[in-house]
């Protein structure tokens, strides 16, 4: 081989190397940034990132119309997560120097610690709910000295725990055989949160300084810091603990501070110190409070348990009451998860997310805020004329219902409350006692005597069991007395000299006592109480919020009610939604819906529908156009009748009844009213109750007044003023 060739070889063999350095590079280079990337980008991301929970948003609430009810405010909190201290970062210095900032600006803290925050100490354990109180006693018999002090003061006072011995399974020592050891602690195993008490911990010989002074030593609290400063950090180190005790650490110390208060944080550069982005829920109307409710964080370990299988954790706050707590599945969105990178100073540098958080679902209800809104108006304005005479003690529900879909357009309940404020401190102890009981549902939880206003289902439900005909006359003489004791039982009809002969139409329009009580007496109280079931009386109407289910009547022993029972007396006590219900079931022609405020609920962009309210109906009624026609002509000629000078100034045609509630002979009665509109083709259905109202003409106007909100709603309805006169 010659020189010229050699170095050709040399060349190529240098070319082939080359190449075979570049492929070996490629290769590489490909096995790490196509093959294996995700492999090793979550290794490289993980040296450098921390995961984050990404908090999603609340779905809003709106009504029928799309108008928002509860929607979010984009708030920041104050987070304390000690697994942002470095290894040089003191954690009492840390908390020490976030508190006394909070203190500094005035920004409330979250302390639990029930302990009061200034000397004389004292404990603050019956401040507690039951949740807390359940963290404080794991706490403090996770702390020996006081773990052994609680289980000796057990051991002499045995009467402390409320929780039974269990019984002891087949082989297994009895207490009487156990050491005094094994059974005190078998004593502080069966104390429950209930049982804890700040009495029972001063007799145990845990006294608030004492426990102080234990949690100062378990807890490395410098020697140096005062009274007031060992207190203030115990309450943040405190929450850390329990938060440990539950696999939790993160802690949120201030919600909503304010940009000022962030600047300060950013600038003092405080460890362990966190801002992230949160949410309050905004209420936009003061309306509709007992149908919306309000979210609250957990309360109990069994609701913590439940809520966990649902996605919640720790702090998350979660639906309380009304329509939060019935839609809350829909409500609640689905958190995300982000991968935040800093640098060795802390400093964040990039961040992206490894799930996308996403919204809750929107929950549209079924009712029109502006009708709402009129409607708990013209029932405060009722009940303020009500009270000249110097009983201001009255309350008020009213219901109005869609016939044929069970929809509830309105429920209205009087006094009511702010959602916005009545859970802040002085508000929620005034609220709560307020003995005119403002928190209390009175449309769907109040439960009323019906009186008259069950005259049109009787007349029904006769013609329906075929014990009374359209052409039949009942006589009606004045009293009207059972037969075999006509000395002792009896029933007195309103005029007192009697209506004379009757049909179905004609006593419902006279509100004859006479003529309901013969068709009592001709059904009996089990066909009555099964008939009633089926117009949805003496049982819960299926709306989303809690309701009583009523009380349907029944025979004492040895007597026979059902001629009293037959004109709305006999001890059955009915919701406003109910006969509200009843009436829009019966005037529909037999259609039974359940009553429900869930309207629809959509995704968060309203792209697709997630759930729609029930409107088929539950059971039907078969209700010939005769029957119904002759009930619907009954409750007519009250309204041309004697509510004709209410009725006058009304907008649409309707048909009603009045009814008297008798509560005790020392009390005025309660006025109970139903009605529907338009009387040819009903589409609402409307009832009130209003406490010791008395007179029924008070109702009346009140009802006349929603009728006319409704089918005038972008005009100003003429407002109809009550005469004092009594309806039956």
């Amino acid at each position: 081989m010659d020189r010229k060739e050699m170095q050709n070889t040399r060349l190529y063999l240098l070319a082939f190397l080359l190449v075979l350095a570049l492929a070996a590079y490629l290769f590489v280079l490909y096995d790490a940034q196509v093959i294996h990337y995700d492999e090793y980008a979550a290794q490289a991301i993980r040296s450098i990132v921390r995961t984050e929970k990404v908090e999603a948003s609340r779905g809003i609430i709106t009504d029928r119309n799309g108008k928002p009810l509860v929607s979010n405010r984009s708030t920041y909190d104050l987070t304390f997560d000690a697994a942002l201290l470095s290894p040089e970062d003191d954690s009492n210095e840390a908390i020490l120097r976030l508190v006394q900032l909070c203190q500094e600006e005035g920004v409330a803290w979250s302390d639990n610690l029930p302990i009061s925050r200034y000397v004389p100490y004292r404990y603050t354990v019956d401040q507690l709910d039951s949740q807390q109180k359940r963290r404080f006693l794991t706490y403090v018999k996770s702390l020996r000295p006081c773990g052994d002090a609680l289980a000796q003061y057990l051991l002499r006072h045995p009467e402390a725990v409320s929780t039974p011995e269990p019984e002891p399974e087949e082989g297994a020592e009895v207490p009487e055989t156990l050491t005094p050891e094994e059974r005190a602690n078998r004593l502080l195993e069966r104390l429950v949160p209930g049982d804890l008490t700040a009495e029972l911990l001063v007799e145990a010989g845990i006294t608030p300084a004492k426990l102080m002074d234990l949690m100062r030593g378990e807890l490395n609290i410098p020697e140096d810091y005062t009274l007031s400063q060992a207190r203030m950090v115990l309450g943040v180190q405190y929450e850390l603990s329990v938060r440990k005790l539950d696999n939790y650490e993160a802690y949120v110390l201030a919600e909503d501070i304010g940009t000022p208060f962030i600047s300060l944080l950013s600038d003092g550069n405080y460890a362990g110190a966190k801002v992230t982005l949160s949410s309050v829920r905004e209420y936009e109307t003061t309306y509709a409070a007992h149908i919306l409710g309000y979210v609250g964080k957990i309360g109990s370990p069994e609701e913590f348990d439940r809520m966990k299988e649902k996605g919640y954790e720790y702090d998350d706050l979660v639906g309380k009451e009304g329509a939060e707590l019935a839609f809350d599945d829909y409500l609640k969105g689905q958190d995300g998860w982000r991968m935040v990178a800093t640098n060795n100073e802390g400093k964040v540098t990039g961040e992206f997310y490894s799930t996308e958080p996403e919204p809750g679902n929107i929950v549209e209800l079924t009712i029109d805020l502006d009708f709402q809104a009129q409607v708990e108006g013209f029932l405060e304005e009722t009940v303020t004329r009500l009270n000249a005479d110097g009983d201001e003690k009255r309350g008020a529900g009213a219901a109005v219902v869609r016939v044929g879909t069970g929809e509830v357009l309105s429920l209205a309940s009087y006094p009511s409350f702010d959602l916005s404020t009545f859970r802040q401190g002085e508000n929620y102890a005034a609220v709560s006692s307020d003995p005119q009981a403002p928190l209390f549902n009175r449309a769907a939880v109040g439960s009323y005597p019906p009186g008259s206003t069950l005259k049109p289902f009787t007349a029904m439900a006769a013609l329906l069991e075929e014990k009374v005909t359209l052409k039949e006359k009942i006589r009606d003489t004045g009293i009207w007395r059972y037969p075999g004791d006509e000395a002792n039982s009896y029933a007195k009809c309103w005029k007192t000299s009697g209506h004379g002969n009757l049909n179905v139409s004609g006593a419902i329009t006279n509100s004859c006592n006479y003529f309901f009580a013969e068709l009592g007496f001709r059904m009996g109280m089990d066909t009555l109480r099964e008939r009633l079931l089926q117009f949805g009386l003496g049982e819960k109407t299926g709306i989303e919020i809690p309701e009583t289910a009523g009380l349907l009547p029944e025979n004492p022993q040895g007597q026979n009610q059902a001629p009293w029972a037959a004109f709305g007396q006999s001890s059955q006590l009915y919701s406003p939604l109910q006969l509200a219900n009843y009436i829009a079931t019966l005037v529909s022609g037999g259609k039974h819906c359940q009553a429900h405020l869930l309207k629809a609920a959509k995704t968060y962009d309203n792209s697709a529908v997630v759930a729609m309210g029930n409107t088929e109906p539950l059971n039907t009624i078969d209700i010939s156009d005769e029957n119904l026609r002759a009930v619907k002509e009954g409750m007519k000629g009250l309204v041309e009748g004697t509510l004709s000078p209410y009725f006058r100034n009304c907008v649409v045609s309707a048909g009603a009844k009045t009814g008297t509630s008798q509560v005790r002979a020392d009390t005025k009665n309660h006025g109970v009213f139903v009605c529907f509109a338009p009387y040819d083709d009903p589409e609402i259905a409307v009832a009130i109750a209003i406490e010791r109202a008395d007179a029924g003409a008070a109702l009346a106007s009140t009802a006349v007044n929603i009728l006319n909100a409704y089918f005038t709603p972008n005009e100003d309805s003429s407002t109809v003023t009550g005469e004092n006169q009594l309806l039956p």
